[in-house]
């Protein structure tokens, strides 16, 4: 680990980084042609005094979450993040996959259509705004391991719709797990879900398999009832990253539906209960 040396290297990618390539308003009197620290750490959720610590070496040595949200704020490449990591004293296999820069971009871009970015093991790593108002706040961990041990997780879509998505889900990571070289993460997800679903073992052993490209889902929201979607996704050249967005049919509710979550962004239709 060389906080240090950490430090310097954060300036320096914080400096060649500008407000509109990292999704922000520059807004007038700039002082520095790069990102402020205030904004870095909005953008990595972290504390304004905890990454001025980080930039000035000093402090406790940062988590692979950690770095792995300062190199997606900082826009980093596939080497600028290794090395991030080494100087951390920490290894980048240990967290989510990288994801390119240029997804990120064009997630920045998608301001009017709710999207996200997760990995093939279905984990989310960053979402919009509108993502959050149709899906809510990304929960931590893979939403694949939730669906089998978490019923409530299964709220997202009608009970009607759940087998169809059960089977989706395995055949999915049945493809991810090939994809990895059958590497820990993967094979200790399925392991796990064997011994903790009996779904999940038969669904598995049908050795089925087919990489979730897009499809038509319905999606109940808590407010808006239930929104009929075309959700499509978007792979990186590796398949460890998918930027996923949603759009409504043309001429179906759901062009209202999401014209007024546009609206109410993450705020609650209904009075509080």
């Amino acid at each position: 680990m060389n906080l240090a040396e950490l430090g310097l290297f954060l300036q320096s990618r914080r400096a060649r980084i500008t407000p509109a390539e990292a999704g922000l308003v520059a807004g007038p009197r700039r002082r520095v042609p790069g990102l402020r620290r205030d904004e870095v750490a909005q953008l990595a959720g972290a504390s304004v005094d905890y990454y001025i610590e980080l930039e000035r070496g000093r402090g406790a040595q940062p988590s692979g979450q950690m770095l792995a949200a300062l190199a997606r704020a900082l826009r980093l490449d596939a080497d600028e993040r290794e090395h991030l990591f080494r100087l951390a004293g920490r290894y980048s296999h240990t967290v989510a996959a990288h994801v390119p820069p240029a997804m990120l971009a064009l997630l920045d871009r998608l301001g009017t259509t709710p999207a996200r970015i997760i990995t093939d093991l279905h984990e989310t790593v960053t979402q919009n705004r509108l993502a959050t108002a149709l899906l809510g706040p990304p929960s931590p961990g893979s939403f694949l391991l939730r669906w089998f041990e978490d019923p409530a997780t299964r709220a997202v879509y009608p009970a009607e719709d759940h087998p169809h998505h059960s089977k989706v889900l395995v055949s999915d990571l049945r493809a991810a797990v090939a994809r990895r070289g059958h590497d820990e993460s993967s094979t200790a997800m399925t392991r796990r879900l064997r011994e903790v679903s009996e779904e999940f073992a038969t669904l598995w052993d049908t050795g089925d398999v087919a990489v979730r490209r897009g499809e038509r889902k319905r999606i109940v929201h808590p407010e808006l009832g239930v929104v009929d979607v075309h959700c499509q996704n978007l792979f990186s050249e590796d398949g460890r990253q998918r930027l996923q967005f949603f759009t409504p049919p043309p001429g179906s509710p759901a062009v209202a539906q999401l014209e007024l979550l546009g609206v109410i962004g993450v705020q609650e239709l209904a009075e509080p209960r």
